[in-house]
């Protein structure tokens, strides 16, 4: 059986956490409005982790100029696109931005388009989740 794994035992350090909070920001503010189940959410992994408006106010101030961090760590890399998905989930919409950015971090952690949709179906609760890539033009 496989030994399950909080966020909490994942993000062991700050510098983890706060790694792992900047990617959540990025897909939250992706679709370049920040709406209120979004917003809920990040408070809500903000204060499971511990993590003071001090610390994270540098990375709403600089968001124009950052980019993912991807962890080193395979079970935290996971996590992290799990929770990165439930983000870009929070809103009911999948906007093609907010799906680019998550398809980026899975591309990085070397998982491809295939898994990542896989993993928004599951957390879609199993609902198809249409095509998230904008049309082309013809």
């Amino acid at each position: 059986m496989q030994a399950q794994h909080s966020l909490e035992d994942v993000l062991n350090t700050l510098q983890k956490k706060l790694s792992f909070f900047q990617n959540l920001v990025l897909v939250a503010a992706a679709d370049g409005a920040l709406d209120k189940q979004e917003s809920e959410f990040l408070l809500q992994i903000g204060a499971r982790l511990g993590l003071t408006s001090e610390q994270v106010l540098p990375i709403a101030d600089n968001l124009s100029v950052l980019s993912f961090i991807v962890p080193a760590d395979g079970l935290q890399r996971t996590l992290e696109l799990q929770t990165l998905v439930q983000m870009m989930l929070q809103d009911g919409q999948i906007d093609p931005r907010e799906y680019g950015l998550c398809l980026e971090y899975a591309h990085r952690i070397g998982y491809g388009k295939d898994i990542l949709d896989d993993m928004v179906s599951q957390l879609a609760g199993g609902k198809p989740i249409g095509n998230p890539t904008p049309p082309t033009a013809s």
